[in-house]
């Protein structure tokens, strides 16, 4: 089987869901993230402060570009849908799934200062313009939609039936 490829917003849930899908399906996880911090290490904020925003989104297209697994469960960082060769990178060996979060319930899980959270955007946007900004490009990049909601468990389990209904295969 293919890998499985999270995206959406930050707060969304991606680290948390895919590490319960992952288990579920006896898959590798692997959080983008955390190979950034890996890779510099360096906290996203921390990059996000003293490297500057496109710094950030270089160092995160080069993760997303050079990723190479099978079998495996990737939570992207929210802002991967802004590398295009990153995401056609990971498309060429996965489904990718987009856990949809209505704007109120990430409005209730982020902190006051984004770049606390390690959000990449553009100095004094809003969570509100980051939204509408890459909402066109999760659903440009996505094979399918998932809502996700409260539960990470469910929501592993929501994108699991979604993959078996539409026929996809979830055997190694």
């Amino acid at each position: 089987m293919k890998n499985i490829i999270l995206i959406g917003m930050p707060g969304t849930g991606k680290s948390v869901v895919g590490r319960a899908l992952a288990e579920r399906l006896h898959y590798t996880f692997v959080d983008a993230d955390d190979l950034i911090a890996g890779a510099t290490g360096k906290t996203l904020p921390e990059i996000l402060r003293t490297e500057g925003l496109e710094a950030f989104l270089s160092i995160e297209g080069r993760v997303g570009e050079t990723l190479n697994c099978e079998n495996t469960v990737i939570a992207t960082g929210g802002s991967m849908v802004l590398s295009q060769a990153a995401m056609e990178h990971l498309k060429e060996n996965g489904v990718t799934i987009w856990l949809e979060t209505p704007f109120a319930l990430l409005s209730d899980r982020m902190p006051e200062d984004l770049t606390d959270r390690g959000i990449a955007a553009r100095p004094g946007m809003s969570l509100r313009e980051i939204y509408e900004e890459r909402k066109p490009l999760y659903a440009r990049y996505a094979d399918l939609i998932v809502a996700s909601r409260e539960g990470e468990q469910d929501t592993a389990g929501q994108v699991e039936e979604v993959m078996r209904t539409v026929g996809m295969s979830l055997e190694r």
